[in-house]
């Protein structure tokens, strides 16, 4: 299990959800189709009902027109056959209605779960996703819900229809014989004991189950990606990651045999039970004649029919307790997503970013430590600055300085440890989150393009954006003329994330794309570092062009890329050391002409 996946078992644990609670939740699933479930209700009380005629109208079918007195009745028995299969056509359309609804709710239920966890986790701090791993996630949503779906779909009317035919069909061998009723029913009390034992085993190894496909999901998610691929043929580990997921699957196999055999005896013993009856009662049935008690071969017959009515319903009932407890679970761990509280959210009093200070980023005593960091362990300690709308500001330093993490808290994507964050004039705490993300725009050192055309990557920012004002973001990225000469065009797919694209066409589509929000601040993280000298100079003359009259922030790592700073902030160990522009800074003989003099002599 990843460090994330535990911490969200150790959250769901200090509130764990009591049975009752968890049956609760289930049931609030299911109250967006109130009506398809009454119609649902309505039609399972009539099939059971239905299901539980044809017996008895046996018995009149043997002691009316089979047996009489006077030799067999075709009329009467003419009737009743055609009754009988009435009532059984009657219960197959039934059935077929009843399954098509049961099933349209079940998926629907089952989709708007998935939905909901997948919103749920789109609102969780970014510090969730650093710490938690993407198969493990992807496992929650496809395994964990997925593995529900047939409880989803099938729970409410195997309980209700099976009930209501065990009640139907005890009350009929009530009728029939009150004493070889009492046979039938004696035994049963050990069944539904055994089934919780079996059931509470069931679900352990469900769990186990869930997690060892989470560690199959993220394997698969690692080692199956390009870059994964990339890795293993590098280093020449295919060998060691078949093997990795070998190991992972031959644990799954275990799993799945235990669970599949936890139950299978229960059942094999269930099954005797239930074949031996018929067997006892021609034996009770016998007794009872033999001692005088009126007992017809139609009565038999119907009761032995009315019996199966009873007992194969129940082994029903018995397996969808055993699934309840299994997927009881799967549930548990959908709602161990659902009951993380994301770390920042929006103040109820959250207002909009205010444009009359549209641009300026003020950082006062700003302290900051990451989630897990070590105790006592800062990455910011009291920084403060402040940039004005429009100007260029550069943060440089030795890797593991703080710089990134500066970009982080601007947008909000971490909270501050103290001090303050103002954006706009405004505390960040205090303003809306999308309204803040909105007038920020992010190109990074690893530019992520999702498998799609070049033009859907680039309307991820813009979904309403027209052609033309693509080919405007293009043009001004530098990126167009490039673009128009593949085959495709706009239309070209990226690949995986962008692998069919070189790094400075990936870095400038990124460019691009933030120029198509056009936001108030724009954010470059080590935007060059990863580019060859040629891409290096294409991709700026780009960045030169986006943040033209934009306020700017610069994490840089290569100095050159900042000499026409307004102002450059030298950050060492969490700490604004230095401050002010390049030729000061130069002249100051301080870390920056340090650094500036080892990368010129490099």
């Amino acid at each position: 299990m990843s460090s994330g996946d535990a911490d969200a078992q150790r959250a769901a644990n200090a509130t764990a959800p009591r049975i009752p609670d968890l049956v609760g939740r289930i049931r609030g699933l299911f109250s967006p189709h109130k009506r398809a479930l009454v119609v649902t209700v309505v039609l399972v009380l009539i099939g059971a009902a239905v299901s539980v005629a044809p017996p008895l109208l046996t018995k009149q079918a043997f002691d009316r027109g089979l047996f009489p007195p006077g030799g067999p009745d075709v009329p009467v028995l003419l009737e009743l056959v055609g009754a009988m299969v009435g009532l059984w056509v009657l219960s197959a359309g039934i059935g077929v209605w009843q399954t098509y609804l049961t099933a349209t709710v079940g998926n629907k239920v089952m989709g708007a779960l998935r939905i909901r966890l997948f919103g749920h986790l789109q609102r969780m701090e970014l510090a969730f996703f650093t710490r938690t791993k993407t198969g493990v996630i992807q496992s929650r949503l496809q395994n964990d819900v997925g593995g529900v779906a047939n409880v989803l779909s099938n729970t409410i009317s195997s309980v209700l229809g099976n009930t209501v035919t065990v009640i139907a069909a005890f009350v009929s061998m009530l009728v029939l014989s009150w004493q070889m009723t009492v046979v039938t029913v004696f035994l049963l009390p050990l069944l539904v004991v055994a089934q919780r034992r079996v059931g509470q085993v069931r679900a352990r190894i469900a769990t186990k189950t869930q997690e060892s496909l989470s560690d199959m999901t993220a394997i698969t998610q690692e080692a199956l990606s390009v870059s994964g691929i990339l890795l293993a043929k590098s280093f020449n580990q295919q060998h060691a990651e078949v093997e990795r997921y070998s190991a992972e699957n031959r644990t799954q196999i275990g799993l799945q045999v235990r669970q599949q055999m936890s139950g299978q005896w229960f059942f094999a013993v269930v099954q005797i039970f239930l074949s031996v009856i018929p067997a006892i009662i021609y034996l009770v049935a016998a007794w009872l004649i033999l001692r005088d008690v009126p007992v017809t071969a139609g009565t038999i017959v119907a009761f032995t029919t009315v019996q199966a009515r009873l007992t194969f319903p129940l082994m029903g009932l018995l397996r969808v307790a055993l699934d309840l407890q299994t997927s009881g679970a799967l549930f548990a761990r959908i709602f161990e997503y659902l009951d993380l509280h994301p770390a920042i959210t929006n103040d109820p009093s959250a207002e909009a970013v205010d444009d009359t200070q549209l641009g300026r980023v003020e950082f006062d005593e700003v302290s900051f430590s990451y989630p897990d960091a070590e105790p006592g362990q800062t990455t910011l300690d009291g920084v403060s600055f402040d940039i004005a709308p429009g100007q260029f500001a550069a943060f440089v330093g030795p890797s593991g300085a703080g710089k990134t993490t500066v970009s982080y808290l601007i947008p909000r994507f971490y909270e501050a440890s103290g001090g303050a964050v103002r954006f706009a004039g405004t505390d960040v705490r205090r303003l809306d989150q999308e309204s803040l993300v909105g007038h920020i725009g992010i190109v990074s050192q690893e530019t992520y393009l999702f498998h799609a055309s070049i033009g859907d990557n680039l309307r991820y920012a813009r979904p309403d954006a027209t052609d033309e004002q693509l080919v405007d973001a293009a043009r001004q990225a530098n990126i167009h003329e490039t673009i128009a000469s593949f085959p495709d065009g706009y239309d070209t797919i990226v690949g995986e994330r962008g692998y069919r694209l070189s790094g400075g066409e990936k870095q400038r589509i990124a460019i691009a794309r933030v120029l198509l929000k056009d936001p108030a601040v724009m954010v470059l993280d080590e935007a060059t570092s990863a580019l060859d000298t040629v891409s290096e100079r294409v991709v700026q003359e780009a960045l030169d062009t986006a943040t033209r009259g934009r306020t700017t922030i610069a994490i840089a790592h290569r100095l050159s890329t900042v000499r026409d700073a307004d102002v450059v902030f030298v950050v060492v160990a969490g700490r604004i050391v230095e401050r002010g522009t390049h030729d000061e800074l130069i002249a100051l003989g301080g870390v920056y002409a340090e650094l500036y003099g080892q990368q010129v002599a490099s």
